[in-house]
């Protein structure tokens, strides 16, 4: 009987979390624990990061280190690592407690009994790993309360009394109140973590449990920084080392462990290309955050470097879809805060939002903007304008908080800070003393793009065809006819009224076209790109990784006239200085090498208010203008 052989490399982990399975089964590693000798300084800390950016893995980490009835395998798990190498005294010390907020249901009728079922299954299961310390008898006086919280006060008090430390690690801590945010409304959030609701009591047993009942380290996870405030009115000794410069790399890998990965894995035949061109690209749509304003290296998002390796090793060459669909934060988390009720609407905040009525023909605003059709009708929101602004403009300067209320997400500052959370937004320097945050990479701009088309959809105020516009923008990358497609959005903008007033400005106006030509899917949109002695507003570039058959791209540049200004010969001359502009972009000797085998054409556009009253192309090398 044949045996298999063993490949010269280590197959990719995606999608597994569990530390020990990984370490058993010889799967790629890459080593973070040295971070586990700076977390001993910090007995109850809370970490956030964006979905699938290996929170999971970390806590299960800490769980194979940590737990003493796991002493066995220590040398066989953390052999070769750092903290291997030079472990701590407190390794394999612990009773450890392990909850995970995202595995049980989260419907608020039955929610109370999930919970409950939850935590009482996995401190049962603690008990039974650990019976030498916990003999029979103690562990059913333990779990004689019928809540978790007696329950958990009949372990601190038993725990004190038999010297035993605990270490509680609890993994999606805010899954529960962004599910019943978004499904429920602020109102029912709220009501979780007052004194008599489910969670406020929950957390103020863990702080006793650490003063008098061995509770001696707790580590939380999650993504969302808005429900620490609720965590903190319970649990306030916890601190929150996210945004600590040297927890920045903790979780994510560096751009020094991503090019290690492709090195080894090319080195083995794995992969094919050049090492430095994957982790450009790499760079481009998986790199660029960063968690602390003091922090000197970006870190790729881990889940996309995997996604990517796994796809690439089968051909050798990159995956067909550069974004993994694991990582996307999904628009229903986001809805209730960009769409509201036009009766939600006060001082920028929402509640909860439900389907749409369709639009009338009168629309009326409020102060911050927002267009109202009827009492029935979704409307977009002033965080809406915060997105669109941003996506517009790549980025914005705040003050960046380390927590903020669920319900003042309506105040732009903490909508700012949430988009940060959720890795959609990241700091990419100082201005003035204020932080910058920016889009990170081309993966979370074509996510905000589609929220925005998305939220205008749901409030009535804009949508198109999607499977026309996918073959107009299709036509324009494969055979370079991008008039079609620019007639079809200037006549969508022409015909649906409710849109004009969001698409008022040069900048807006940019901003509104660039959302909806990614919407095909075979672009790739660069804005504010230096060309010239410029900066051109938007570069599509074929979307060649996932379509090879693409070959045109576009330097399009688009001005914006006022409705007022009706002289022709002011559209004309703004079309001429505009295809200058364009010749000087399109004559950068930068483009061939940046994107070979791609023809680039110019196209001037000149608008009038939402009225498209010129549009010519620019010929690139080798093409004619028409």
């Amino acid at each position: 009987m044949a045996t298999a052989t063993r490949k010269p490399y280590p197959p990719i982990p995606y999608g597994m979390a569990d530390f020990g399975a990984i370490r058993r089964e010889g799967f790629l590693f890459v080593d973070k624990t040295r971070f586990v000798r700076e977390l001993e300084n910090e007995r109850y800390a809370i970490f956030l990061r964006p979905r699938c950016f290996g929170k999971t893995c970390w806590l299960s980490i800490l769980h194979h280190y940590y737990d003493r009835t796991r002493k066995d395998d220590f040398e066989a798990l953390f052999a070769g690592t750092d903290i291997g190498r030079d472990p701590t005294a407190n390794r394999s010390r612990y009773a450890v407690l392990r909850l995970n907020f995202s595995a049980f249901a989260k419907r608020l009728e039955t929610l109370e009994d999930s919970f409950e079922g939850h935590c009482q299954r996995q401190l049962r299961g603690m008990l039974e790993a650990n019976a030498d310390v916990f003999p029979e008898r103690t562990a059913r006086d333990i779990q004689a309360p019928t809540s978790i919280i007696g329950q958990l006060n009949e372990l601190f008090a038993n725990t004190e009394q038999l010297g035993v430390g605990l270490f509680l690690l609890i993994d999606e801590y805010d899954s529960v109140a962004n599910t019943i945010l978004a499904d429920e409304g602020h109102a029912a959030n709220r009501k979780l973590w007052q004194e008599d609701g489910m969670f406020g009591p929950f957390f103020a047993t863990l702080k006793a449990g650490t003063e008098f009942g061995n509770l001696a380290r707790v580590f939380i996870a999650g993504v969302s920084a808005a429900p620490l405030d609720d965590v903190a009115s319970g649990f306030n000794i916890g601190t929150n080392i996210s945004f600590h410069p040297k927890y920045n790399a903790m979780a994510g890998f560096t751009e020094r462990e991503v090019r290690s990965l492709m090195e080894t894995y090319r080195a083995s035949g794995a992969l094919g290309g050049e090492v430095e061109a994957t982790v450009a690209m790499m760079r481009e749509w998986y790199g660029g955050y960063r968690f602390a304003g003091e922090a000197t290296e970006d870190v790729y998002n881990p889940t996309q470097v995997l996604h990517h390796l796994k796809h690439s090793i089968p051909n050798k060459r990159g995956p067909k879809h550069l974004i993994d669909p694991n990582v996307r934060v999904h628009y229903t988390r986001l809805r209730h805060l960009l769409v509201v009720r036009p009766a939600a609407v006060s001082n920028g905040t929402a509640t909860l939002p439900t389907e749409r009525a369709a639009p009338t023909e009168a629309p009326r605003r409020v102060s911050n903007g927002t267009e109202l059709r009827d009492a029935g009708t979704l409307c977009l929101n002033a965080n809406f304008n915060v997105l669109r602004r941003v996506t517009a403009e790549r980025g914005v300067n705040v003050n960046l908080g380390s927590s903020f209320p669920v319900d003042q997400l309506g105040q732009p500052e903490h909508f700012l800070a949430l988009l940060h959370c959720f890795g959609l937004l990241s700091i990419q320097g100082e201005v003035d003393g204020r932080l910058r945050l920016g889009v990170p990479n081309r993966t979370a701009q074509q996510l905000m793009y589609g929220y925005l088309r998305d939220a205008y959809r749901d409030a009535g105020v804009f949508s198109v065809d999607p499977p026309a516009l996918e073959n107009l923008t299709w036509a324009m990358a494969h055979d370079g006819e991008w008039r079609p497609a620019m007639d079809y959005l200037a006549d969508a903008l022409r015909h649906q009224t409710s849109v004009r007033d969001y698409v008022q400005g040069e900048r807006m106006l940019q901003g509104f076209l660039a959302t909806y030509l990614d919407a095909g899917g075979c672009f790739v949109i660069h804005t504010e790109k230096e060309l010239g002695e410029g900066y051109a507003y938007m570069v599509l570039t074929p979307l060649t990784a996932r379509y090879p058959t693409l070959r045109h791209g576009f330097v399009v540049e688009i001005k914006y006239l006022k409705r007022s200004d009706d002289d022709e010969a002011l559209a004309h001359s703004t079309l001429d200085a505009t295809k200058e502009q364009l010749r000087g972009y399109l004559a950068d000797e930068r483009l061939a090498p940046e994107y070979p085998g791609v023809r680039f054409a110019g196209v001037a556009l000149v608008f009038r208010g939402w009225e498209l009253v010129g549009a010519e192309t620019i010929a690139g090398p080798g093409m004619a203008d028409g």
